[in-house]
């Protein structure tokens, strides 16, 4: 529910700060006095539309705010949570204009996005207007209202998207249908591509260890030379390095007197006489054991230049070969016989257009229920309007050969008979201006009357309305208001007598600048304001006594 507006620097407003509650609220004032202002400030919370030229002449900008009880608004508050944009149970939309035309969208303090204070304020206000009349001639709207009657949204929305589904999928195996030809050469390609390298196996690391196996056995007979080489060096030669430390050794030991200090060195040359004997076995060890392999050089050579050339024939390095063998093996498995095969495209459309079916089928059902309490709540209304020979009918007919549609099945339009015995035709073939202003008040006050919405915003929709039928608008606004919240701009006493709350809209001028002011009427001034809209600026004791008589009856409607 609407709490509070302020405004500030908008239009000729300077500052307006107003409380709301709940009931009817009906704003009246002379013509040109800013009564659009209000309405047009909660507008732009909403999201709409914001023009530099409204900013107060002299001001930098325009700073309009609402502010919203969400305690009995579950949607509401999920939503803000979803969004962390959540604060209990309040919730503020900010808009702020400057005079070059920019502006800045908030909810509850934090900048957000003009989409999201759009898809927040449809769940917190609906605003109705005279506007909508254009609109209503359209098949967009009339099937929007039905589905909002029937509470059919979720369900319209869930069939949306199956048809956005089938529809992308129908695209899909089109598209591959008219390349058939090319999709073939590709698959046959993809097909060889893959065999050669599932032929060749090439395994993670394997192409490493092939070259480091080659660089061993190309260089087999250098490996038992330098082997060979170094084993006479140690242990073999005349000159070997083993009988050099034993000669060292028996000169020492040979020495006429014992030398303390060369104890130690004796110890080392032992040592190492030891050391370079049992490398000189290794060496011969390792040479009688070593054995040169050339078939299996000849077999790494081999392999290595498979890997080699298939890379060249990639275009890529040996390393990247099994990420291509990986990669083309997926897109040959989603080809041939996978997600992107005509079989398996046919078969997820199939299933889709049913999925699709089963929702169509529920939308239509609940939407010929639907229909049938639209058109009789419809016709209730606007016998009360002054018009029972007037004929309501939502008619669904059939898509073209029942071809799926984003909206569901069929199409739906609303008809209207003016006079008995004529068959019921487009609204915008049979309507008049003035038929058209009521047929619409009685559709919007029938549609908000099950909307989930908790404000109702309606600007001078009783235009071109008049007599008993104003009464009459008033009531049903008023019994609106009692279930929730109705703000309306209406030019119409009998109207304004029935509201709950009465603001009156006025400007002056001081200083050479122009102000527009809104203030709430007591009982007295309520009774002042229906007499000048009875009246005029002449007003007599006769018309203060119908106003009077007007508001008291009025404040005692029920309907």
């Amino acid at each position: 529910m609407l709490l509070q507006l302020t405004v500030s620097n908008y239009a000729i407003a300077e500052r307006i700060d107003l409380h709301f509650s709940k009931g009817m609220t009906a704003l009246t004032g002379e013509t040109g006095a800013g009564k659009s202002i209000v309405l047009d400030a909660l507008g732009l919370t909403m999201g709409g539309r914001a023009d530099a030229g409204a900013v107060r002449h002299g001001a930098k900008r325009a700073d309009i705010s609402a502010s919203f009880d969400i305690a009995r608004l579950p949607e509401a508050r999920q939503w803000l949570e979803d969004h962390e944009l959540d604060d209990k149970d309040d919730c503020i939309l900010r808009r702020t204009i400057s005079k070059d035309g920019r502006s800045k969208a908030f909810i509850n303090g934090q900048p957000c996005p003009l989409s999201q204070l759009k898809e927040l304020g449809s769940q917190l206000m609906d605003i109705h207007s005279q506007h909508q009349h254009q609109s209503l001639l359209q098949k967009d709207t009339h099937r929007k209202l039905l589905d909002e009657f029937s509470g059919a949204e979720s369900l319209s929305e869930h069939t949306r998207n199956a048809w956005k589904t089938w529809n992308q999928t129908r695209q899909k195996l089109d598209l591959r249908r008219q390349n058939a030809d090319e999709a073939e050469a590709k698959l046959q390609l993809l097909r060889y591509q893959v065999e050669e390298l599932d032929k060749l196996a090439l395994h993670a690391d394997e192409q490493g260890a092939l070259e480091q196996e080659q660089a061993q056995l190309s260089q087999a007979d250098a490996v038992l030379h330098s082997s060979h080489h170094a084993a006479l060096l140690c242990t073999e030669d005349d000159t070997n390095a083993a009988g050099l430390l034993r000669q060292a050794l028996q000169q020492l030991e040979q020495l006429p007197v014992d030398v303390p200090a060369l104890a130690d060195t004796i110890q080392m040359l032992t040592e190492a006489q030891i050391q370079i004997t049992e490398a000189g076995d290794n060496l011969r060890h390792f040479i009688e054991d070593y054995e040169a392999d050339p078939a299996r050089l000849a077999e790494v050579e081999e392999r290595l230049s498979a890997i080699y050339q298939m890379a060249r024939k990639h275009r890529i390095t040996p390393e990247e070969l099994p990420e291509l063998h990986q990669r083309l093996s997926q897109e040959l498995a989603e080809l041939d016989g996978g997600e992107g095969s005509l079989e398996q495209l046919q078969a997820e459309l199939d299933s889709q257009r049913e999925q699709f079916n089963q929702l169509a089928q529920q939308l239509t059902e609940k939407r010929e229920q639907a229909a049938t309490q639209l058109d009789q709540r419809i016709a209730q209304e606007l016998i009360q309007l002054g018009m029972p020979a007037v004929q309501f009918v939502t008619r669904l007919g059939r898509n073209n050969n029942d071809e799926p549609a984003p909206h569901g099945m069929e199409d739906i339009e609303f008809l209207v008979s003016a006079n008995p015995g004529q068959p019921a035709r487009p609204l915008a073939k049979v309507a008049s201006g003035g038929e058209l202003s009521r047929i619409s008040l009685a559709i919007q006050v029938v549609v908000a009357q099950t909307s989930t919405t908790p404000t109702l915003v309606f600007d001078e929709v009783d235009v071109g309305i008049g007599g008993g039928t104003a009464e009459v608008v008033g009531r049903l606004l008023r019994s609106l208001g009692s279930d929730g919240q109705v703000l309306c701009v209406t030019h119409l006493p009998q109207v304004a007598a029935q509201c709950h709350q009465h603001l009156f809209v006025s400007k002056f001028t001081e200083q050479d600048a122009t102000y527009s002011r809104i203030e709430p009427l007591d009982d007295q001034g309520r009774i002042s304001e229906v007499a000048r809209m009875l009246g005029g600026l002449d007003m007599t004791e006769h018309t203060i006594a119908h106003a009077r008589e007007m508001f008291v009856k009025g404040q005692a409607t029920h309907h």
